[in-house]
């Protein structure tokens, strides 16, 4: 059997990328499902019983910045052993809305936790693994402010400040563009369907089917 892959969906609060990851995903569902494939769709930080807590915690305590990076991966942990890697080995292909470079965008570059401590926690947990391929949808701070005003009461990301969201978005960025061969940048503020475009041309072209 083939190994599966492992796609992450990326982006600040407001990028839209969960609506997008929807679309995504029943297309490349139907795809994978003529080579007899299954496709599983999963989120950071939740993907099990005990992640999902964890993420209520997560998004709604306040707690020590430590803390914090820690549970994530602790989340991630467990995310791995009971839903990713069991899909991968099966042939599967794996979707995620957020995986690490989450945590190195809003724990190192928002909250400013040393990336060295995150890359330790990265290679103990991950042991090497890393997505197949990552879209990250990037749109500029000022419009995802304006698309989370509208949306419903904020999670303790969501409420935080435009500074925090510039860094964060600056990590993103500066990840990607040190890894050009597993990113692909998405500008987010345009209409959907030309983002959907972009999206169906990943299909065609990034998603080895």
């Amino acid at each position: 059997m083939t190994p599966g892959k492992l796609i992450t969906f990326e982006g600040i609060d407001g990028a839209g990328k969960s609506t997008h990851l929807q679309w995504f995903a029943a297309e490349l569902g139907k795809r994978l499902a003529e080579q007899g494939r299954k496709l599983v769709v999963t989120r950071e930080p939740g993907g099990t019983p005990l992640g999902e807590k964890l993420r209520e915690i997560l998004l709604h305590q306040p707690m020590h910045i430590e803390t914090e990076a820690l549970m994530m991966f602790a989340a991630r942990r467990e995310h791995l052993d009971k839903v990713i890697l069991p899909a991968l080995d099966a042939g599967d292909w794996v979707l995620s809305d957020r995986f690490t470079d989450a945590s190195f965008a809003y724990q190192g570059g928002g909250r400013g936790l040393d990336t060295a401590r995150l890359e330790v926690l990265e290679r103990w947990v991950q042991k090497g693994l890393q997505p197949d391929l990552t879209l990250l949808f990037d749109i500029p701070t000022q419009v995802a402010a304006a698309r989370l005003a509208d949306a419903r009461s904020p999670d303790k990301f969501e409420a935080e400040s435009a500074a925090f969201f510039e860094l964060t978005r600056a990590e993103y960025l500066r990840r990607a563009a040190a890894d050009p061969a597993r990113f692909r940048v998405i500008r987010a503020e345009r209409s959907m369907k030309e983002i959907h475009k972009s999206i169906e041309n990943i299909l065609l072209t990034d998603c080895f089917l």
